[in-house]
């Protein structure tokens, strides 16, 4: 698994979203670059939960919403890193729907939301055994 650096203000950006839509989840991509070892978040934008219903355990990305990441991401020469979301009253550990919608490459950041504020955040990985691993955070102050 790599470390994740986050830029301070990208963290801020997944931290103020999670608390915006509280008891709801919100849903967000975060961008930036990486070498052998480690991701360097740059950019955390967010992303309307899309999905049907009760938004309070479940997030949904519209596909639209996916494919103008992933354009946004080659017109400024970044990467999509990876998914943030937030979970309402619940640790910042991922679901079985979180496990059965993740995608191999990307990182998968978690926001537990206590009362309305970011209390932890933590970051995922599927690793070869398509089970999460999780990965090391650097310079993380929630």
């Amino acid at each position: 698994m790599k470390t994740l650096n986050i830029d301070q203000q990208a963290l801020k950006v997944m931290q103020k979203h999670a608390e915006a839509t509280y008891p709801n989840e919100c849903v967000g991509f975060f961008y930036g670059k990486e070498d052998e070892q480690t991701r360097y978040i740059e950019l955390a934008v967010e992303v309307p939960n899309s999905k049907e219903g009760d938004q309070r355990r479940r997030f949904e990305v519209d596909p639209r919403d996916y494919m103008k990441a992933e354009r946004y991401a080659l017109e400024n020469n970044t990467t999509l890193l990876g998914v943030y979301h937030s979970h309402p009253e619940h640790p910042a550990i991922p679901s079985e729907h979180d496990l059965k919608v993740a995608q191999p490459f990307f990182s998968y950041i978690i926001i537990s939301v206590k009362g309305g504020k970011s209390v932890k955040t933590r970051s995922w990985q599927l690793d070869n055994n398509q089970a999460f691993a999780e990965e090391n955070i650097l310079q993380l102050q929630a």
